[in-house]
């Protein structure tokens, strides 16, 4: 039965005003102190709204249960934060799906598994990815359970090629991580399994880029995994690590690429034809460049040099409209029935705009895990191309003033009903760990804020402004009392992760009914309410399985 896309009217809310939809990116509410780069920044505009209309302005939960995550000990990220605010519903999402796979063992019943075990015979499983227990794109235990369910099946020869991570853990646990690799590795090697470590590097200078920003990532770590080439060569991973974080100024995120060679010098692991390759990696967006090297035979981003016949898998497919990978381990979730397209298909123009860091969060997450428009006649999608070649916190204020003037020019155009962007400045800078830069990038957002809010008062619209998860709130890690952790130095923990803290949502502009604020009877309100809230300010009613709106309209 084909599914009605028509939205009932809202009783009270008119339609045809001009709603703007601003997600701050890691930008979460916390108690102020000096790690708190949100309050040390200037942001008169978000302290206004903050304070200015209480019943306006509310917390909503941004991780864990609340965004289809397995606990609220996971963080958010901005893949299931965006998932959440454009589907309106809450979806078992990454670690989840893997878990539940691998419980069951439907991982190794399904398609794709059984597509890379015919390699096992004659050629080498490879397994790329995040060595780490973050949780935001992978998590040590599947690899754990992946190299030991491979073996149990047919894999005699294994290699990995870890990505050190330092961004979602501390900088430093990699060392903990590999020991933890290597054990198990050399577990199997006693039961007549060769395992080992094959190459390596920090996730940020190696292979992880997203977006297609900076495709010398991804080169790096082709050369390393495929070719096995890299400037640096050891014996074992451990002895890599140690020694490549004892240089001056190194840190996980930025390991150079090093291969691991047997005593006459030569790589262990390189990819040739008749191998298997697996990139483990739950999450899609720093994942995707490698997939397309991996699989597309026309590729031109750089030079391949060699390009192996293998089987290749990810452990989730991570683009469902450009079917990559065509196999994968565990199904994604299907998102259908997204606020973007119940919009579009009542008429709503849409203009949804970000700098390429971001791309795909307020398009290809927003609308369910889909490339693509609903209808290209009512959506414009505008990319604002990011710096290339830097650190983020030595342009801590990105492209937001650049993001916020083409959507201010597309809300005076009066061609578009409904303007979406994201703001990246608090999680790219603060994922750094550079304080001050990120003090800096937060102003930048509030900046922006600004531009928008003013061209919405001048076409007498409606604002919704919120995040997707934490980040820039705090940026220390802290003991079980809240206070700074500190190292065995003394020094403080610099957090470079996200956090587990709400963020806000805040509604207003002159086309925001009188009557209207946030419901106080919401038990505990996630993400995924806001979609429905959205829907109402555009006159519309949700669709019943949706999570309920946030708003509600009192007699004035």
């Amino acid at each position: 039965m084909a599914t009605s896309f028509t939205l009932p009217d809202h009783p009270t809310l008119p339609k045809g005003k001009t709603v703007a939809v601003i997600v701050l990116d890691g930008w979460g509410e916390a108690s102020a102190d000096q790690y708190n780069c949100i309050h040390r920044a200037e942001t008169p505009v978000m302290d206004s709204l903050k304070n200015g209309a209480p019943e306006r302005w509310t917390l909503v939960k941004a991780h864990g249960t609340a965004v289809g995550l397995p606990s609220d000990d996971d963080m958010g990220n901005s893949e299931v934060g965006h998932n959440a605010l454009g589907a309106g519903r809450i979806f078992a999402q990454g670690a989840k799906l893997v878990d539940a796979a691998l419980a069951s063992g439907k991982i190794w019943e399904d398609e794709g598994f059984n597509y890379i075990k015919e390699s096992f015979a004659e050629g080498t499983l490879h397994l790329i990815g995040l060595l780490s227990d973050g949780g935001v794109h992978s998590r040590l235990d599947q690899v754990q359970l992946l190299v030991k369910g491979a073996s149990e099946r047919g894999a005699k020869r294994i290699r990995l090629h870890i990505l050190t991570d330092g961004r979602d853990v501390l900088d430093g646990s990699s060392v903990g991580f590999v020991e933890t690799i290597e054990n198990d590795l050399a577990q199997l090697r006693e039961q007549g399994v060769d395992a080992r470590v094959a190459s390596g590097g920090g996730r940020m200078y190696v292979t992880m880029d997203r977006y297609e920003n900076d495709w010398d990532v991804v080169k790096r770590g082709w050369d390393a995994q495929v070719l096995g080439e890299a400037p640096y060569k050891f014996k074992t991973a451990l002895e890599a690590v140690k020694t490549l974080r004892a240089e001056p100024k190194a840190n996980d995120q930025y390991l150079p690429p090093f291969v691991i060679v047997d005593e006459s010098g030569k790589s262990v692991g390189p990819i040739v034809d008749g191998d298997a390759v697996v990139t483990f990696n739950f999450r899609a967006d720093r994942m995707v460049m490698l997939a397309k090297a991996l699989e597309f035979a026309d590729f031109d981003k750089f030079d391949r040099v060699r390009v192996p016949k293998i089987k290749y898998a990810g452990m989730l497919q991570y683009d469902g409209e450009l079917k990559l990978p065509s196999k994968f381990l565990v199904s994604p979730p299907l998102i259908a029935r997204t606020s973007g397209e119940y919009l579009v298909k009542n008429g709503v123009r849409t203009f949804a705009c970000r700098q390429t860091v971001k791309f795909g969060h307020v398009t290809f997450f927003w609308n369910g895990n889909r490339s693509g428009y609903f209808d290209e006649t009512k959506e414009e999608y505008v990319e604002i191309p990011s710096d290339s070649g830097i650190t983020f916190n030595e342009q801590p204020k990105m492209k937001a003033l650049e993001i916020a003037e083409k959507t201010r020019d597309a809300i005076l155009s009066g061609k578009f009903d409904q303007v979406r962007i994201n703001l990246p400045n608090g999680d790219m800078v603060g994922h750094t760990g550079d304080i001050e830069a990120t003090v800096v990038a937060c102003k930048a957002a509030d900046e922006a804020v600004k531009i928008v809010l003013d061209a919405v008062e001048q076409v007498g619209g409606i604002y919704l402004v919120t995040a997707d998860h934490g980040n820039a709130e705090d940026m220390v890690k802290r003991n079980k009392s809240g206070q700074p952790a500190l190292d065995k130095s003394g020094s403080i923990q610099i957090l470079t992760s996200h956090t587990l803290q709400p963020v806000p949502v805040a509604i207003g502009g002159p086309g925001l009914h009188p009557g209207v604020k946030f419901r106080s009877d919401i038990n505990t309100p996630g993400l995924a309410n806001v979609a429905a809230t959205v829907m109402n300010l555009h006159g519309f009613l949700a669709p019943d399985d949706y999570e309920t709106t946030l708003i509600e309209v009192a007699n004035k």
